[in-house]
């Protein structure tokens, strides 16, 4: 049978990743894939496996501070499916919820890790497992010197389009196992559920904080700023706005689902003399190129100085 996962801190991203993986579940009971992994993706991904495969979970833990929080995210989940209302949310129990657990996947604020992770029973309690942490600035070594050395820790960064199943996961790389290949498969099934996931070294995350984490900012900038030109040439400003955002969405699909260079999609709609490299022009005056390179240039250098305060 599958294994129990456990929520700690389960907060926004923490409800979106759990939300991911039963809505994941739920439509592979009713509609199994035939489809490879998460390649395919699009929305979330449905991993074709058997409900009964142990890199699936079959218990689902979640974990809050407060009472009233509990009761609110049990309404929550009951009103999610069928999968939903089996979620066992559990307020002031961190230790008791993680003693049952298999896998457990840290979500709290990143100033409070040390103050769970540090509660009387909680090393035992973590002993022999994986622990995921998905706090921002907190590191691999921070991890493993508040835990037992027989807790195998995990870091993971997702970003906000989790919360709509299509986020960008990163996982750290992990270190050689008996239990390799079947955590990987877990790792993955939990966070493909909500995107795409790709392992990566440790030291590369604070570039991923500010391309993938960061990133939907930088582009929310850009898609406003192609609406206003419509709404400047007389488009009412919601139509504007979808015809701005189906644009970019469409864009990246053809990248990412036909491997296709941003380069070969930009020659595509671009005729000479045309109206595109009209704009692309006027786009390379404006040094927009340089501009959002720059951009994560100087995002990773932040992530950076804020990953030294944490240590601190």
């Amino acid at each position: 049978m599958g294994y129990t996962l456990c929520v700690l801190g389960c907060g926004t991203m923490g409800v979106a990743i759990l939300s991911g993986v039963l809505a994941s579940l739920d439509a592979q009971i009713s509609t199994p894939s035939s489809q490879p992994k998460w390649e395919s993706h699009t929305p979330g991904t449905v991993t074709p496996r058997v409900i009964d495969d142990e890199s699936l979970p079959s218990r689902f833990l979640a974990c809050v501070s407060r009472e009233e929080t509990a009761k609110k995210l049990r309404s929550a989940f009951f009103a999610a499916g069928s999968l939903g209302n089996s979620v066992e949310v559990l307020a002031g129990q961190n230790v008791k919820a993680v003693q049952e657990a298999n896998v457990v996947i840290l979500c709290s604020k990143p100033q409070l890790a040390h103050t769970i992770l540090s509660e009387p029973g909680m090393k035992e309690a973590l002993d022999g497992k994986l622990l995921i942490s998905i706090l921002a600035g907190v590191t691999i070594s921070q991890l493993t010197a508040w835990v037992l050395p027989t807790t195998r820790v995990i870091r993971a960064m997702p970003n906000t389009p989790c919360k709509i199943r299509e986020g960008m996961t990163v996982v750290s790389t992990m270190p050689p196992s008996e239990t390799l290949e079947l955590e990987r498969s877990i790792i993955l099934n939990i966070f493909s559920s909500i995107g795409r996931c790709r392992f990566l070294d440790e030291k590369h995350f604070d570039a991923c904080t500010a391309l993938s984490g960061s990133g939907p900012a930088f582009a929310c900038i850009f898609l406003e700023a192609m609406a206003d030109g419509g709404v400047m040439m007389g488009l009412p400003r919601a139509e504007a706005l979808e015809l701005a955002a189906q644009t970019l969405q469409g864009t990246a699909r053809m990248t990412l689902q036909a491997g296709a260079h941003p380069a070969q999609l930009k020659d595509a709609v671009t005729t000479p003399g045309g109206c595109t490299i009209a704009g692309l022009l006027a786009l390379e005056d404006g040094r927009v190129r340089s501009t959002i390179a720059r951009a994560i240039q100087v995002a990773t250098e932040r992530a950076s100085e804020l990953g030294q305060q944490a240590k601190k």
